[in-house]
């Protein structure tokens, strides 16, 4: 075992796979934390009610069962997941759901969606089958770490390339007659919060997508916080420490460690360590852009949702925000300012998943949580719950006659909770072609600094947001080569 040690700043899924990777590689490691619990992005507490559970961040997982990171560490034998035949749904109203308030639905098998979609059905096909017969290619092209590589799968590559092209252009509607499968589509792209049609949001979208059609979109049993727990848990067996309640707030505090990587933003890096860091980096932190934020919005039910549509409840994740024009028009909106009065919502109901999760009782009341979130601008300290209400109201008639409780977590108090979600963009840094060529800046290595020793590893760098684990992964293998000089390990359960 060496004996130069490194210290990773943040417990987010990222720092702790970072973590992992290096004491299974022999280094020793510190974790610091500065909350009291581990997690970042993916944890899971009685936020609305004692005894209810809800996911303070994120809920359901497309890239847990599909990413390089937690397929090599085989996160599926470490803990539980339930992936339902539906991934995701969208509803619509009016004409848009054929007159009779239908909704689309994403199932893992393709040819049943495409069934349910009408006459876009075949086009919808063929817009997804080229794709999922080169997913590996696929994911690795958008997921495989800097854009600057030569990819492994180029003819996946080229594919990637112009379905993103076509979905992220005025031409996203060539291909359909009608609204439901164009709605499918942009549901998912808007994960990304940006202007759509637009290329990152796109590509976002399409890999989700895709992932829905083939891993699907599993529901961790126990919460997201299983995730994190996971990692923590194979870290501390191989030698690691974590100290929870630490925050780091310069750099030289942790002068005893060679080496420092940063799951923080950007500007957090820059804020801790930029005495260390040479003035060009510094400056291009600097210009290191942040997209627009979300605010959270959690219920307790006295019962399940009431959908519209029957078939939603089959989804774990359902985005709320109508017709693709209505999306588009929502994420203009808040890009300019402002607040939607009938905003884009994405929602989730895993506890309906999850067998962890037993029914909790009150009385002769059975608690549903509920857990959602929507876009508003940078920093906003709007309450976005009505707004929230009103659009699910709009798909699930009788949903306000069944809150029992709500919580609301503005934009401004998402960026106090966690210094990571500037102004409450989760995603830590605006999701754009530009910022995903250049997170936080052009190289091939985005995760080495110029500083000796100092490397950022989290969704402020490549590949960017998500709970994937590869940019804690990525700098972790980056800082083995160059500052020890040491192999990737073996991540799996039998290494």
């Amino acid at each position: 075992m060496t004996s130069a040690g490194a210290a990773v700043i943040g417990a987010g899924p990222n720092g702790l796979a970072a973590a992992v990777t290096l004491a299974r590689a022999g280094v020793p490691v510190t974790v610091y934390e500065a909350a009291e619990t581990i997690g970042g992005g993916a944890r899971t507490q009685h936020l609305v009610r004692p005894g209810v559970l809800h996911d303070v961040c994120s809920a359901i997982h497309p890239m847990a069962l599909a990413t390089g990171f937690f397929r090599a560490f085989e996160l599926e034998r470490r803990m539980g997941f339930v992936v339902p035949e539906a991934s995701y749904a969208n509803p619509l109203d009016g004409a848009a759901g054929g007159g009779d308030g239908r909704a689309a639905v994403a199932y893992r098998d393709l040819q049943r969606t495409a069934a349910e979609l009408g006459r876009d059905g075949t086009a919808y096909s063929r817009l997804y089958r080229p794709l999922l017969r080169r997913l590996e290619g696929v994911v690795d092209f958008a997921l495989g770490g800097s854009m600057l590589r030569w990819p492994s799968d180029l003819p996946a590559a080229i594919l990637t390339g112009l379905r993103t092209l076509e979905q992220g252009t005025p031409l996203w509607n060539a291909r359909f007659r009608e609204q439901a499968a164009p709605a499918l589509l942009s549901g998912v792209a808007a994960h990304s919060i940006g202007r759509m049609p637009g290329l990152a949001s796109a590509g976002v979208g399409l890999v989700l997508g895709a992932l829905g059609h083939a891993s699907g979109w599993p529901v961790p049993v126990g919460g997201s916080r299983a995730i994190t727990d996971a990692l923590a848990a194979d870290l501390l067996a191989h030698g690691g420490r974590i100290e929870t309640g630490h925050p780091v707030s310069d750099v030289r505090e942790l002068s005893g460690f060679r080496v420092k990587l940063f799951d923080t933003s950007a500007r957090g890096l820059m804020r801790i360590a930029g005495s260390a860091l040479p003035g060009r980096y510094r400056r291009a932190l600097g210009r290191f852009r942040y997209g627009d934020g979300a605010a959270k919005v959690d219920f307790v039910l006295d019962g399940p949702i009431p959908w519209r549509d029957h078939r939603v409840a089959e989804a774990p994740t359902v985005h709320l925000g109508g017709t693709r024009a209505e999306v588009a028009a929502t994420e203009l909106e808040v890009s300019r300012g402002r607040h939607p009065q009938h905003p884009y919502v994405l929602l989730a109901q895993a506890a309906a998943f999850d067998p962890a999760r037993a029914p909790v009782r009150e009385g002769d009341l059975e608690l549903t949580p509920v857990w959602s979130y929507t876009h508003v601008p940078s920093g906003s300290t709007v309450d976005m719950a009505q707004p929230v209400i009103d659009q699910i109201e709009r798909f699930a008639p009788g949903f306000r006659d069944r809150i029992l409780d709500v919580r609301v977590i503005t934009a401004a108090e998402f960026a106090g909770y966690n210094r990571n979600y500037v102004g409450g963009d989760f995603t830590a840094g605006a999701v754009t072609p530009w910022q995903l060529l250049s997170r936080p800046v052009i190289s091939t290595e985005p995760w080495r600094t110029p500083a000796a020793g100092i490397y950022l590893c989290s969704s402020s760098t490549a590949p960017g947001p998500g709970v994937h684990g590869l940019s804690g992964w990525y700098a972790a293998r980056s800082a083995l080569k160059h500052e020890y000089g040491l192999p990737d390990p073996e991540l799996g359960l039998d290494a």
